[in-house]
């Protein structure tokens, strides 16, 4: 170690191993190689604690405390002064890379004396604190001093050491009420709508007026809005992730930094790398709809830094607090996307239609099927429960460009449709959504009222045996039986009540969801081909059903379920058209398709 450094040159960085200048050094009594350990420490907290009344406490700075380090070491001619710094690092948490380096140096042996301002710069939790003063720093031989306090282990029988623990325990309590003022007032922020995060979401910024607020940041939407794009149109995260990282696009934490814009992240090497999870972060964060999301995260205490997602129906939400850059619409479709996640063949293709397509008999997904040495015309979709002899199903089959031919089919006529007969549409789809609906909330509330009934048994049951447990007329292991068995069945009770209540508010919204199909397919008047996008937000699922070959030709039908209004009867829509107006209709376009061994190329 070299003792020329000036203390000029010293910074206040994590963590900070520098030697401290020594002008006196032929004075020095010891003649050891080993160090003497300056720790320096200042949390947040404390800055801010420091800083009330606007006006500093200098001597909690960490150049204050070098000072008073270095000047204590020097008057008491410790060998080879040498600092340990945690600037912005808080008491509770003993995972500081300053610290943890000073540790490193007392196990090897290499350290003869500990010093800090006080006890309180050590730690603040007074069991870890009297840890390491009472067995480490022993164990390997160091002397602890904490000069404000008198605290000094050469001395053991001090009345000052006495009082340390009381002392370490002020401390903790300092850290814990801190942290509950801390505490309060983010509550009181997050429960009046300011949002919480430190970090803005890639794509917006803070408002220069008014740092509760964002403004959108358009080259950034930008990549957003393309992100959500191409999952709607079937691209998975790491797809998305090496096609932006092809195109030579900035990760967020790179265009972030190049702009001023302050975040935690470190910078990647490669500027253009896209994590496939920071892909995945974009497309499931709530805020790019306009709404603000507080408390989505906790922590158990103020000693466990462990950050846990707070369940979604305890978050709090604010709607329209800033512009949206991702429609509603587009944001839940895209959740429903990702639900539907497929594997990707070992070719590295993928299907329009891969996630949508559903066995009609078994309602098992069908894999999609295809090789390097397949024709595009040879792709197909096939049953996953369909094993030659062995399976749990049959061969529920179909090409891929005929699946595609007679889905656009369905869709154009539907679109047809809903753009010249809108009235009629509606009329007719209330009818049915509002019979379905109504016999769906009959049996969902008959079920729910059945389940809330027996929730109530239940706990009647549990008062029941406890009594006769305490009375001694059941035995305590047949008492923690029947315990047991009627906590499991609350349980599933429960999370069948919060299922059932959320049907019935699905039914409820079901002339409300007619609606938001009628203004998607207004989109869609002009469309002449099918493309990922509009497939994506139009259809819900597709079900294949067996093929008949009854009358020696191979016939097969499909079902389409679209999205938010489910089965659409195109042929009876046709049928009541053509009865209620005497002008030409369209062709009738049934709805179970025929698909003849020309569709096959002669399978």
């Amino acid at each position: 170690m070299t003792n020329t450094q000036s203390l000029g040159t010293i910074e206040a960085t994590n963590p900070v191993l520098a030697v401290a200048p020594l002008k006196e050094e032929t004075e020095m009594l010891w003649a050891t190689d080993k160090i003497t350990a300056l720790y320096c420490r200042l949390s947040v907290e404390d800055l801010k604690e420091d800083k009330k009344g606007g006006k500093e406490d200098e001597s909690n700075s960490i150049q204050n405390q070098k000072m008073i380090l270095l000047q204590y070491a020097k008057e008491h001619r410790f060998p080879n002064p040498t600092f340990f710094v945690d600037d912005g690092y808080s008491g509770t948490n003993y995972d500081r890379p300053g610290f943890q380096a000073m540790l490193a140096e007392i196990e090897a042996g290499r350290v003869a004396v500990c010093c800090t301002k006080d006890l309180s710069r050590l730690g603040r939790n007074s069991s870890l604190t009297g840890l390491y003063i009472n067995f480490t720093f022993p164990k390997y031989n160091v002397r602890y001093i904490a000069i404000n306090d008198h605290f000094d282990t050469i001395d053991p029988n001090s009345t000052d050491s006495d009082i340390a623990g009381i002392k370490n325990w002020f401390n903790e309590f300092f850290a814990k009420d801190t942290s509950r003022k801390i505490r309060a007032v983010n509550k009181a922020k997050g429960e009046r709508g300011v949002p919480l995060t430190v970090n803005v979401p890639f794509g917006y910024r803070k408002d220069p007026e008014d740092k509760t607020k964002w403004v959108v940041d358009e080259a950034a939407a930008l990549v957003v809005k393309r992100i959500f794009k191409l999952c709607m149109e079937g691209r998975g995260p790491m797809q998305i992730a090496k096609l932006l990282q092809e195109e030579k696009v900035l990760n967020p934490t790179v265009y972030k930094k190049r702009e001023g814009i302050n975040t935690p992240s470190p910078e990647t090497a490669d500027p253009y790398h896209w994590n496939t999870n920071t892909v995945v972060h974009i497309l499931e964060r709530r805020e790019y709809t306009g709404c603000t999301v507080n408390f989505k995260t906790y922590t158990n205490s103020i000693w466990d830094k462990k950050q846990r997602e707070t369940p979604v129906e305890k978050q709090a939400v604010f709607y329209n607090t800033h512009p949206a850059i991702i429609e509603q619409e587009v944001f839940d479709k895209v959740q429903e996307i990702r639900q539907q996640r497929h594997r990707r063949t070992k070719t590295g293709k993928s299907s329009l239609f891969s996630g949508m397509v559903y066995c009609a008999d078994c309602e098992a997904k069908m894999r999609y099927c295809t090789t390097n040495y397949f024709e595009k015309r040879q792709d197909h979709f096939v049953c996953a429960n369909y094993r030659s002899n062995t399976g749990s199903c049959s061969a529920h089959f179909i090409r891929a460009v005929v699946l595609e031919e007679l889905v656009w089919m369905h869709m154009r006529t539907v679109i047809s449709y809903v753009s010249r007969y809108e009235d009629h549409f509606r009329a007719v789809m209330e009818q049915k959504l509002r019979l379905s609906s109504e016999a769906a909330i009959r049996g969902h509330k008959k079920r729910l009222a059945q389940a809330e009934k027996r929730l109530g048994e239940l706990d009647r049951l549990f008062i029941r045996i406890y009594e006769d447990n305490v009375a001694g007329r059941i035995t305590d292991e047949k008492f923690s039986m029947m315990s047991k068995t009627y906590e499991d069945e609350q349980a599933q009770l429960k999370e069948e009540i919060q299922t059932l209540q959320q049907e019935i508010e699905v039914q409820e919204r079901q002339i409300e969801n007619l609606e938001q199909f009628i203004q998607r397919v207004r989109k869609y008047e002009d469309l002449d081909e099918l493309t990922p996008y509009a497939l994506r937000e139009l259809v819900k699922a597709i079900y294949i059903e067996a093929p008949d070959k009854s009358s020696g030709k191979r016939h097969q039908g499909i079902r389409i379920s679209y999205d938010l209004v489910g089965f659409i009867p195109v042929e009876e829509l046709l049928k009541q058209e053509r009865r209620d107006r005497s002008h030409a209709v369209p062709e009738k376009i049934r709805y179970y398709f025929l698909m003849t061994p020309a569709h096959y190329g002669g399978a």
